[in-house]
């Protein structure tokens, strides 16, 4: 089927795409979880050459130290971290 016929189906159906809710609570949220996303990529660069979790040898030990730094990244994050959560809210804020 051409390309042109399926859009032609498409267009037919009564189907409405909801549209984003950029509430406030959920553009600080957003920005709280991507300042810990930054939080963890830097714990994880210093702790790469062993760090302060251990060497990191085995499987568990490794998974163990990411999930330590994943939640010490959340918490930081959310006790206001590296202080860009409120820089990236307001640009958010600006763009909607």
């Amino acid at each position: 089927m051409s390309s042109l016929r399926m859009d032609a189906i498409a267009a037919q159906l009564p189907v409405e795409m909801p549209r984003p809710v950029n509430t406030p609570g959920k553009i600080q949220e957003a920005a709280q979880q991507f300042e810990a996303l930054l939080i963890g990529q830097l714990l994880k660069s210093a702790s790469e050459d062993g760090g302060w979790m251990g060497s990191g040898a085995d499987s568990a030990s490794s998974c163990a130290g990411g999930f330590a730094q994943e939640q010490l990244a959340a918490v930081m994050a959310k006790k206001g971290g590296l202080g860009l959560a409120p820089l990236i809210t307001q640009g958010l804020e600006r763009g909607r």
